[in-house]
């Protein structure tokens, strides 16, 4: 079959692309632990053939299969590279207001708790989600996402948490569950049930996690409008047994786990994962190699946030002590108003790079195949291979050396969302 002079442009549900630099990715349906995930596949001079927005070969195009491709019309990539869509598996995107000038007051010296016992923090955020249009922070909600499809993001986890009452919480659940149907990304929804205390409760969070369980939590539950459940575990917002009471209740309404743990101290958040075995950890600032081991014991996967020890001014977590003990290790943006108001990726590589102490193949690991798993989604994306869905990025650079390379440069030329062009530089 003669090669045509096209660009990746032209790939929709059916594609036959060659001419691919590098084609880069994890491989498997589960999270890669420790060494394995420096593991991955990187191919030059590859080739991809999708039909009906699945991947049936990705690979050296000297291996092909022609008759695999029968019918398609072939594509040139220019040398591009080739790698899984990224998957942020931890934001909190949908919200109203802005907190500017609390970034003002951190950078001044201000604490991150300091403002939150001042009134500010989430509850400032709460106040403004409460009172804004649901309509309007439903199109808020799309624009946001739209900006995560440019930074090659098909997979995108949505928190709630910013309600904290009945109608808010379930119209921000509501929000993330509409933005697929005009935005080309998949949202994974949570219900952060446990995230402040909110101002009717002040004084008593029993009380308000008492609510959460026996109002919201179910009727969340029946409506479907939530993949996981998720809690803040900190000294001075909810304690352990706080905790440990919601999401095991969660648990018994059919939802995944996933916990904040041990971010701006060691509250014993990761130790409560391990016990609970959850999906995933994040954050993880404070934790220690003891809880490295037991995370990694009880296959949770560990969830790093660059983005937001960065915007804090905080040591990041140690990123490269989790793998060396094992862990399956997830980077996120963590996306939110207060601690970390970006959803830059290119950022997020670089820190992991130069400052985590990840190798490029590490990283891309942690952002697509492990960002999966965390999101219980491995088994049908997060890599480029066989029956996995048609996810990928085409960067305008001939290998993934070039994302740490180009710091904090967003180099994604175009994103396939189920082998559908979703976006192009």
């Amino acid at each position: 079959m003669e090669e045509e002079e096209e660009s990746p442009a032209r790939v929709g549900g059916d594609a036959y692309i060659l001419n691919i630099g590098e084609l880069a990715t994890p491989l498997g349906s589960e999270p890669l632990r420790g060494d394995a995930m420096r593991g991955i596949l990187r191919v030059p001079d590859a080739a991809i053939v999708v039909r009906d927005g699945i991947i049936e070969y990705a690979g050296a195009r000297s291996e092909l299969d022609t008759d695999i491709a029968d019918g398609l019309k072939p594509i040139d990539a220019h040398g591009m590279a080739a790698i899984p869509g990224f998957i942020d598996s931890h934001t909190h995107f949908i919200f109203a207001g802005s907190r500017a000038d609390e970034f003002v007051a951190r950078a001044s010296g201000k604490s991150y708790m300091d403002i939150m016992r001042g009134g500010g923090g989430i509850l400032r955020t709460v106040k403004a989600t409460r009172e804004e249009d649901p309509e309007l922070l439903g199109k808020v909600a799309e624009r946001r996402a739209w900006a995560m499809v440019q930074q090659g993001v098909t997979t995108v986890e949505a928190k709630s948490g910013y309600g904290l009452d009945m109608d808010t919480e379930l119209a921000l659940l509501e929000s993330a569950a509409a933005i697929p149907a005009s935005v080309p990304i998949d949202v994974v929804p949570t219900y952060l049930g446990l995230h402040a205390v909110p101002p009717e409760y002040e004084g008593s969070a029993s009380s308000y996690v008492d609510y959460a369980i026996s109002e919201v939590l179910p009727a969340v539950a029946a409506q479907g409008l939530a993949r996981f459940a998720d809690a803040f575990c900190e000294e001075g917002v909810f304690s352990v047994e706080d905790c440990r009471r919601f999401l095991s209740a969660a648990r018994a309404h059919g939802l995944g786990l996933k916990l904040h743990a041990d971010e701006i101290s060691r509250s014993g958040g990761a130790s409560l994962a391990a016990e609970l075995r959850a999906t995933s950890a994040d954050h993880l600032l404070k934790a220690e190699r003891m809880d490295y081991e037991y995370l990694a014991g009880a296959g949770v996967i560990a969830t790093c946030l660059p983005l937001t020890s960065f915007c804090l001014g905080l040591p990041h977590a140690d990123a490269r002590g989790m793998i060396d003990s094992g862990l399956a290790v997830a980077l996120a943006t963590d996306m939110n108003p207060g601690s970390a108001c970006s959803g830059s990726i290119a950022l997020a590589i670089a820190l992991a790079v130069i400052q985590l102490g990840l190798s490029i193949e590490e990283t891309l690991t942690a952002l697509t195949l492990n960002g999966a798993a965390a999101l219980g989604l491995a088994s049908e994306v997060g890599s480029l291979e066989r029956g996995k869905r048609a996810d990928l990025i085409f960067l305008e650079a001939p290998s993934i050396d070039h994302l740490a390379y180009r710091t904090g440069v967003n180099i994604v030329g175009s994103v396939f969302k189920d082998g559908e062009l979703a976006f192009r530089a």
